[in-house]
């Protein structure tokens, strides 16, 4: 039977889908029993302390709604990057309502015994982060400490030729300094031999107690601001859900189909210059479908919306009432059935197998890794045992290593070197008698040297994020790579590695 994925049929799916995912996100902050809420709400069903951010979640359910039709109608490969990683719910609501949570947590079942247990857990002692942690399936960024979303989505699809990276970006991560270098990262994906990062910006306007810089600006300044990065934005925007859920479907099917578009001409032609990718700026406001205001104060659509929006917790039920009405709001009961499995027709509108961006295979690549192929370290030992007979740098000596580390893996793909421009200067450069910069930008010979479109060594952007990022978002996906750079430098990252050492 052909699904027409735009009908107004399929679209209430869709709507159903995400409002099941709002309903799992809003139980986890304040629910620790009663999860469908089938008897009348008591201070032992809700936590001592509700702890969580609300104000991204749904928007994200939303786009990562919307990700899931796309799938379904082109048959993609795509993983979710979650930039506002504080939005913990997302990916675990969504990982619950399609069956990954289950599968690899198999306590956590798809009744209301399971979702009892899935929201008593969220950002609760001996249960999970409020933040997209390693555990949480499909994960490889955590998000908590901002700006690496984009660079992670940049590395992961570095030699995945068919793999598409959804990278959601907040407005308030897009200011920070590495969020704003890896606008670049177009720079060096090839459209022949590696995927696609698709970035989302999550322009919901406030962060936790301000304004965004970017949704003061009109769209006209922010299409230039974009084009003028390399990217061609489509605009997504509005407050109304079911105009929404209509202008995401036909905004997703283009940005998709150009996608496919740039590859199939780059990998029919050959043509290897830089392509103009597609991004989507997405417009709707921060805490949508929340309380739409609290104290004569305006919560939905303003900073108030960023944590905990109604103040309840075990000790102070004055105002549960309020969250029970909120949480109705969703319509439970035409998304659940009475045992609180997802009803099958919604259901349906999710991936199945590794389809689903929960379960894919280069979130938690054991299956994927191959072994790097190393050449015996005792061929480039340096004979000293006369003194003063030998002059060599030992670092000459480790780019002929890495060099003979690049040709063992050629055929593997699944090895490269990042830095910000520190290769040759750290008397690396023996590497490029083997391969060259990767670089998608103009090149001006005489003036460059060992820049090509295809290569192992992505170090040509001065910006240890970005380098670092890249590195990390290649070897959480399975493959192998080392950063280079200097050691009064390396410090610069410091924090980046506490964050990837989880």
């Amino acid at each position: 039977m052909t699904i027409d994925y735009s009908s107004k049929e399929y679209l209430a799916k869709v709507d159903a889908y995400w409002r099941a995912a709002n309903y799992i996100s809003v139980g986890q902050l304040y629910l620790k029993d009663n999860p469908l809420l089938k008897e009348p709400l008591k201070a032992s069903d809700i936590k001592a302390k509700p702890i969580g951010h609300w104000g991204t979640i749904s928007g994200q359910n939303f786009i990562y709604a919307h990700l899931n039709r796309v799938i379904n109608k082109y048959d993609l490969n795509m993983f979710y990057i979650e930039g506002p990683g504080h939005g913990g719910q997302v990916m675990v609501s969504n990982s619950y309502l399609d069956g990954s949570y289950t599968e690899i947590y198999p306590e956590m079942t798809q009744d209301v015994e399971g979702m009892k247990k899935l929201f008593k857990q969220f950002s609760f002692p001996g249960g999970v982060a409020s933040h997209a942690a390693p555990e949480t399936p499909g994960s490889i960024h955590e998000g908590g400490e901002l700006g690496y979303s984009l660079s992670h989505g940049a590395g992961a699809v570095l030699d995945n030729p068919d793999l598409i990276a959804a990278v959601v970006v907040g407005d308030g991560e897009a200011e920070t300094g590495p969020l704003a270098a890896s606008w670049f990262s177009n720079r060096f994906i090839n459209p022949i031999r590696d995927g696609a990062v698709l970035p989302i910006l999550n322009l919901n306007g406030f962060k936790i107690s301000n304004p965004t810089i970017l949704s003061r600006i009109d769209n006209e300044e922010l299409a230039k601001y974009f084009e003028g990065m390399g990217w061609e934005p489509y605009f997504v925007e509005g407050e109304d859900p079911a105009e929404m859920h209509v202008k995401m479907a036909a905004t997703l099917d283009k940005v998709v189909e150009k996608i496919k578009a740039i590859q199939t001409n780059a990998r029919e032609n050959r043509d290897q210059t830089r392509p103009i990718w597609p991004m989507i700026v997405f417009r709707a406001p921060k805490g949508w479908t929340g309380p739409k205001e609290w104290g004569g104060v305006p919560i939905e659509n303003s900073f108030r919306a960023h944590q905990v929006p109604i103040p309840v917790d075990q000790d102070h039920m004055e105002h549960a009432d309020e969250l029970v009405e909120w949480m109705k709001s969703y319509r439970p009961e035409e998304l659940f059935d009475e045992n609180g499995r997802l009803k099958p027709e919604i259901a349906g509108t999710t991936p199945k197998g590794d389809k689903r961006m929960a379960m894919n295979p280069v979130t938690n690549p054991g299956k994927l890794i191959r072994d790097l192929r190393l050449p015996d370290i005792r061929d480039y030992a340096v004979d000293n045992s006369v003194a003063g007979q030998v002059e060599k740098q030992d670092m000459i000596v480790l780019g002929e290593y890495l060099k003979d580390v690049v040709k063992l893996n050629r055929d593997n793909h699944n090895f490269r070197i990042f830095g910000p421009d520190e290769t040759a200067s750290n008397r690396l450069a023996p590497v490029f008698e083997e391969t060259k910069r990767q670089w998608l930008g103009e090149i001006e010979e005489p003036q460059d040297e060992y820049l090509k479109s295809h290569g192992r060594v992505i170090d040509s952007q001065l910006s240890e994020h970005q380098a670092e990022g890249m590195l990390e978002g290649y070897v959480l996906t399975g493959r192998h790579g080392i950063f280079v750079s200097y050691e009064a430098f390396l410090r610069v990252v410091d924090s980046m590695l506490t964050q990837h050492f989880k």
